[in-house]
C-alpha cells in the first residue's frame, strides 16, 4: 500500500512515517502544502494522511482536489481541528477518515489499513 504524510510537524511526520514503514506500507512525506500538493496530485497513493492546517496549499484543499478528481486516494485528516463543525466540514470535502490529535499510533495504522485497497470505508 502506497501512503502519502502531508505534516508540517516534521518530527510527528517522520515518526507517522516511520511507523508506517514498519508496518510494511510504502511511505512518501511531505512538510507543507505546496509539496503536499505535488505529490498527492501526481503519484499514485492509495490513501494520504493529511493535516488540514498547512504552509501553503491548504490541507482542505489538497483533500477536495484528489477526491474529486477519483476514488483514489482515500483521504484521513489527522488533524488538531476537533469541534463537531470541523469534523463535519472535513468529511463533506471528501475525507474518508478524520483524526484528532492527540491519537493512538495503533488506531491510525488500523483506519489506514481499512481505507487502502483491500479495506472498507469507515465513513
Amino acid at each position: 500500500m502506497r501512503v502519502l504524510v502531508v505534516e508540517d510537524e516534521m518530527a510527528l511526520a517522520d515518526a507517522v512515517a516511520r511507523g508506517l514503514r514498519r508496518q510494511g506500507m510504502s511511505v512518501d512525506v511531505a512538510y507543507d502544502g505546496d509539496e503536499g500538493y505535488g505529490k498527492a496530485t501526481s503519484h499514485g497513493y492509495d490513501v494520504l494522511v493529511l493535516d488540514r492546517d498547512l504552509p501553503g496549499v491548504s490541507g482542505d484543499d489538497i483533500c477536495r482536489t484528489v477526491t474529486a478528481a477519483g476514488p483514489l486516494p482515500r483521504v484521513i485528516l489527522l488533524t488538531a481541528s476537533t469541534s463537531d463543525r470541523d469534523k463535519v466540514t472535513g468529511y463533506s470535502i471528501g475525507a474518508a477518515d478524520y483524526i484528532t490529535k492527540p491519537f493512538v499510533f495503533a488506531d491510525l495504522v488500523t483506519r489506514v489499513r481499512a481505507l487502502g485497497p483491500s479495506g472498507q470505508d469507515l465513513s
